[in-house]
């Protein structure tokens, strides 16, 4: 198995080292034609505007959405997340991959001196309170029908999945708990046997 980082901005050593100690082959995909080389993606935190315009001025954007919308498995976290959502709060006419249902409020817990660790319970991952670290987090607002919601802080989805899609408002890379990315991991392979 091989799973993709988009390599953009963002975690990417600290997600690449995570799959690293589970044994997992990654490439830090860059161009369109590394999709093509991959069972999975994960996109990082970062800016998620950013994100867009490096996707569109590589090509990247539509062959990656054509990807996800075809069963491709893909985790997005913080930034990640509002690529992957449909709607963006007071943000309607910004440009998103579109392939989660649920609505997000970009940086909804504060600046970057307002991030916080906290513990959460997540009963699909196991019954040990999972780490979760917020930086300029995103909310999720809503969820469309089909979304699962995971993980919830203050009455709030911060852990969703949908299909073959994964979104987390926090970044899961930056503790030692591995738990997230193996569920992500099983993903891929039951995608991979389908």
């Amino acid at each position: 198995m091989r799973i993709g980082i988009l390599s953009i901005q963002g975690s990417i050593v600290e997600h690449k080292n995570m799959l690293k100690k589970l044994d997992v082959d990654t490439i830090l995909l860059k161009k369109p034609e590394d999709l093509d080389k991959i069972d999975g993606i994960i996109i990082p935190g970062g800016e998620s505007t950013t994100f867009l315009t490096v996707l569109e001025n590589t090509g990247l954007f539509k062959k990656l959405q054509d990807a996800l919308k075809n069963g491709l498995p893909a985790m997005g976290t913080c930034a990640g997340l509002i690529l992957l959502a449909k709607r963006i709060e007071n943000h309607p006419h910004q440009k998103t991959l579109g392939v989660l249902d649920i609505t997000v409020s970009r940086n909804a817990y504060g600046r970057q001196r307002e991030s916080f660790t906290t513990y959460l319970d997540i009963p699909a991952i196991g019954d040990k309170p999972f780490e979760a670290v917020f930086i300029r987090a995103p909310q999720i607002l809503d969820v469309g029908k089909d979304v699962r919601v995971l993980g919830v802080f203050m009455e709030k989805p911060v852990f969703v999945e949908e299909k073959n899609v994964l979104g987390l408002t926090f970044h899961p890379e930056l503790t030692d708990d591995t738990r997230i990315h193996e569920y992500f991991l099983k993903r891929c392979i039951g995608s991979n046997e389908m």
